[in-house]
């Protein structure tokens, strides 16, 4: 049986006539020009941009793509490596860019629109290109589409693995045994691929898979093809995970205790731990994230209670397995993403492919198909037109401004930035060549995984501090007692230029030996 979305209760009155579809071709066209319009016109932004991008870059300097590190010396440990790797490949095809390292994104962004609507076409037949629509054009997703973080492709590899699931549970009436469950693995190998791109909240939408299985029963057997699945799973996820455990003792326990446990059940990260954080930031990221089409998810949460109650009863689950399911999928993501003490608005963007299809859903049920495309074209031009903005905002956070300010101030060519106690700049890896590290006035004690800062002042000095290559980057106020410790080193620190960003840019060279003093005949 294909269950799919039906119409809530109070539709029956509502305009059934043929919803009105967006040409393909157009459709094609807004996808694309959202996806790649303005893709190199800013430069990367720090802090995660330039992680992303930096970290991606020394995998290639160093030829070696299993261990993240954030330079030469330091390890990088908040995520498995899977974003890294697509960053990587990326700028190895098409050079050192930032259209290169946000191609990934884009690329990811286009496949959640297609798999919205692969989506739509078995939950809710008739809405799926509205719904790829709906996803296209939406503020959150088109907005984050060229922000290089391990959101979009968490959100593509999630979407994959929802869409193998839907194509298994609601089959084609005729399909096959074999046929629909084949679908099976293929969720779980794209959601170890998830899994390698940020660890075990990839595999939250199983949470709707498990429910969905308990409430409305689908075909027999499944659990068969369920255990080829989980071999197919653990064959792909699991390797790196073990590899790095054994190279790198007590690893294993720091992915657990601090990135799992510790930002669901701590305040650790300052991500908006109190009570109503979840108020404070998810809310406004749905009213907001689903412009233009807020009205569509508004009217379909207010008939959720009513059908939640319908689905008391057996029958009406199974008779709308589509619509329980994207309840689910919606739902309990949501839930656990509520509780969890660190909360960040893109972490509800896997969220917003099923927003999406239940939007189209509700949308083609009342007989509404696309607006006015006159309309529909002045929002796509107002996207884009926010998108430009963004890249003419003047902000500090733009690595290729340092990149320019640090090349006008330098007479040699720059291998090394140092960042004394102040925000490391890493996406000058991308635009300026050169290594970064952070450094810390004293020698502090630190984690073993993912230190704040990678080395003392001091030690740094001592290693290559004068090197012509090595430039230092401190704020203004820490500049005179920052020259006084340095002379206390033996060395001498030489401004470059005026400050940039209330910053001084500076480099470092021995301190000549003092003339011995004159003897008396």
């Amino acid at each position: 049986m294909n269950e799919t979305f039906s119409p809530p209760a109070d539709a029956s009155t509502a305009d059934t006539r043929r919803a009105p579809l967006l040409p393909r071709w157009l459709l094609a066209a807004v996808c694309l020009v959202l996806a790649f319009g303005f893709l190199d016109a800013r430069g990367i932004w720090d802090p995660d941009e330039g992680r992303y991008t930096n970290i991606a870059l020394t995998m290639l300097d160093r030829g070696e793509w299993l261990t993240p590190m954030r330079n030469l010396e330091t390890g990088h440990w908040t995520k498995p490596p899977g974003a890294y790797w697509l960053i990587a490949a990326s700028v190895s095809a098409f050079g050192e860019t930032a259209w290169a390292a946000r191609l990934p994104i884009a690329l990811s962004y286009l496949a959640c629109v297609l798999l919205a609507a692969g989506c739509a076409r078995r939950l809710a037949p008739g809405s799926g290109r509205l719904a790829a629509l709906i996803y296209a054009t939406c503020l959150l997703p088109a907005g984050a589409a060229q922000l290089i973080t391990a959101d979009y492709p968490l959100a593509a590899a999630q979407a994959l693995a929802m869409y193998a699931f839907v194509r298994y549970r609601f089959a084609d009436a005729g399909a096959s045994a074999a046929a629909r469950g084949a679908w099976l693995p293929a969720m779980w190998a794209a959601f170890a691929l998830g899994f390698m791109i940020k660890g075990p909240p990839a595999l939250l939408p199983l949470l709707a898979v498990a429910a969905l299985g308990a409430l409305a029963p689908g075909p027999g057997g499944a659990w068969r093809w369920h255990a080829l699945g989980a071999a197919l799973f653990a064959a792909l996820a699991l390797p790196w995970y073990l590899t790095m455990g054994l190279r790198h003792e007590g690893l294993m326990e720091y992915f657990l205790g601090a990135e799992v446990v510790d930002r669901v059940a701590s305040d650790r990260f300052g991500r908006h731990p109190e009570w109503y954080g979840w108020l404070k930031i998810y809310l406004p990221t749905l009213l907001l994230g689903t412009l233009p089409w807020t009205g569509e998810l508004l009217r379909w949460a207010r008939a959720l209670p009513a059908r939640a109650l319908a689905w008391r009863a057996r029958q009406a689950r199974v008779g709308e397995a589509g619509a329980l399911f994207l309840a689910l999928w919606i739902a309990l993501p949501l839930l656990v993403f509520c509780l969890a003490q660190s909360r960040l608005p893109l972490y509800l963007l896997p969220t917003f492919l099923p927003l999406a299809v239940a939007m189209a859903a509700t949308r083609h049920a009342r007989g509404r198909g696309v607006p006015d495309l006159r309309w529909l074209l002045l929002w796509a031009l107002l996207l884009l037109g926010l998108r430009y903005a963004a890249a003419q905002w003047d902000t500090h956070k733009d690595a290729s401004e340092w990149a320019q300010a640090i090349r006008a101030r330098s007479a040699a060519p720059v291998e090394e930035v140092l960042f004394v106690e102040d925000m490391a700049r890493y996406g000058l890896r991308l635009h300026l060549g050169a290594e970064v590290e952070k450094l810390s006035r004293q020698p502090r004690e630190q984690p073993r995984f993912n230190p704040e800062y990678d080395e003392p002042l001091r030690r740094e000095l001592e290693h290559a501090g004068d090197a012509p290559g090595s430039v230092f980057v401190a704020k203004q106020a820490l500049w005179p007692p920052l020259r006084r410790q340095i002379a206390g080193y033996g060395y001498r620190a030489q401004a470059l230029g005026a400050p940039y960003r209330g910053r001084v840019i500076f480099r470092v060279e021995r301190a000549p030996p003092a003339a011995p003093s004159p003897t008396r005949e």
